[in-house]
Formats: structure tokens, sequence, C-alpha cells
């Protein structure tokens, strides 16, 4: 019995510091997007521009999707039926900075 315990509570351990790095992340990419001006164009929680709200957009795509977006906006929005009606700029940031605002985009969900 002992030797099934440790797995698991060292699994949950592995777990729980996953949860808080990427809470870690999380909050660097509220920072970001703070510090980037992004509620020009978007809103969040009724706060910033109404031209393009992020509310749920954890929801509703991937992680990879997310990337795509800040790194080759005019890649996705080629893909969608109704364009948007101010064009996105490309996010030129680190890779760790892209990496936090993507992480704070999937922490929006519904």
């Amino acid at each position: 019995m002992r030797r099934m315990l440790l797995p698991i509570a060292l699994t949950m351990f592995a777990v729980a510091g996953l949860g808080a790095q990427d809470a870690k992340k999380a909050a660097a990419g509220k920072a970001l997007y703070e510090k980037q001006g992004c509620v020009k164009c978007h809103q969040i929680a009724g706060k910033g521009s109404k031209i393009s709200p992020l509310d749920g957009v954890g929801s509703k795509l991937s992680e990879a999707e997310i990337k795509q977006w800040l790194t080759d906006p005019d890649t996705m929005t080629a893909k969608l039926a109704k364009k948007p009606a101010a064009k996105m700029k490309k996010v030129v940031l680190p890779d760790a900075d892209i990496d936090a605002l993507v992480h704070y985009m999937l922490s929006l969900k519904k």
C-alpha cells in the first residue's frame, strides 16, 4: 500500500507545481497585455475596446491557435468567414513573452 501512495503523492505535488507555474505565466501575460496596450483593440471583463472582446477565448481556441493569432494574425484572419473590423497587428516579443500572453489568454474561460 505504501508503495502505491508515494507515486500518487509525488504526482499530486508535480501537478500542483505545474498549476502554480501556469498561474505565474498567466499573471506575467496579463501584465504584458496591459503594458503592450492590447486594451486599445481588445476587451476583457468589460475593460478595453469593444472592437474585439476576448472573454472566453481560452475555451474557444487552442494554445496553438492563440499563439498563431499573436505571431501570424494575417493567416488566422484569412481563415475567418467574417473578417474583423480592425486588423490585428503581429505581436513582436521574445518567445517567453509570447508564451506568457498565450497562458493568460488560455486562462480566460467562461
